[in-house]
């Protein structure tokens, strides 16, 4: 067994270098084709029903916005029945020929259970299921009072996707459906001061990126990669704190066109705003670059002012 490892340690970095060398390119092209058949065959989702999570403000409402506009019917879930009740008038004046509101909250299986059937009991299917609820950090790891504080993080950006997915499989298989995923950008560049954050998109990443291939060709999963995005969750801890020239934050109704058109298109992955896949192409083949630029504004900009907290 050794051996075998010596010899791979040897082969597979010449091997890999002339495969990509060789192939590259013709992936390349074939990506290409690929991409001109998405654009030419998009999704009509008019008279679809369409269960968002979080559904109450920031991407989830915008998302909720971009399916009526179309004609989807929508099953809309946040723990805010005021303002689902707004969003819900809303995306009627939209377009939306059905629409109703399911408070509660995705952290509960029981509630879950309920998002679920109480959307099959009045529409009947669920064709889309999107993802969207979750919760931000901006506190360094050992400034936590007590650990236990960043359990709400992971129930909710976690098990709250997953709990809800869970029961939606078996309706979703009917319908030939999809699952859409809001991960983050820190699924993939992990971010200081956000760091069970960073973890619980990461921990999405794997779940779906494993999950798509175990429901493969039945459902279809979509996985989400915005960036700093100006929402309720983002706005008043970040952007108010150190001015909007200091982040670059993108509006949240082009980040929902961006994700409403990648779903449609029937994408694997949606990166939002677009650039943003340059940074992850960095941190994949050269990550200490990545890692000195956080180092240096962690310490420079960062770090100071929690500090000073």
């Amino acid at each position: 067994m050794d051996m075998l490892h010596i010899i791979l340690n040897i082969l597979l970095p010449p091997l890999t270098i002339i495969f990509l060398f060789l192939f590259y390119p013709i992936y390349l092209f074939i990506k290409l084709l690929n991409c001109v058949r998405k654009h030419l065959c998009v999704e009509n989702v008019a008279g679809k029903v369409v269960l968002i999570t979080g559904a109450s403000s920031g991407i989830g409402e915008h998302v909720a916005y971009e399916y009526a506009k179309k004609g989807a019917d929508l099953a809309l879930v946040a723990r805010r029945e005021d303002r689902l009740q707004i969003v819900a008038d809303t995306s009627r004046k939209l377009g939306s020929r059905d629409v109703i509101i399911i408070p509660g909250d995705v952290t509960k299986i029981n509630d879950c259970m309920k998002f679920i059937s109480e959307t099959i009991s009045h529409f009947g299917k669920v064709d889309h299921l999107i993802n969207n609820a979750g919760v931000s950090q901006t506190v360094l790891f050992e400034n936590f009072s007590q650990i236990q504080d960043a359990n709400p993080i992971m129930d909710t950006n976690f098990w709250g996707s997953t709990y809800i997915t869970y029961y939606a499989i078996p309706h979703l298989r009917k319908s030939k459906g999809k699952i859409v995923v809001i991960a983050s950008a820190a699924a993939k560049i992990a971010i200081p001061v956000a760091t069970i954050y960073s973890a619980s998109k990461a921990a999405l990443l794997g779940f779906y990126e494993a999950l798509r291939i175990e429901l493969n060709p039945d459902i279809k999963v979509t996985i989400v990669f915005p960036g700093l995005i100006s929402t309720d969750m983002t706005t008043p801890e970040i952007i108010k704190r150190h001015g909007s020239d200091f982040i670059v934050s993108e509006p949240v109704s082009r980040c929902a066109k961006a994700i409403f058109q990648g779903v449609c298109r029937g994408e694997e992955y949606v990166e939002t705003p677009s650039w943003i896949k340059w940074f992850f192409l960095v941190k994949s083949v050269c990550p200490e670059v990545i890692n000195s630029i956080f180092n240096y504004f962690f310490l420079h900009f960062i770090k100071p002012y929690f500090k000073r907290e």
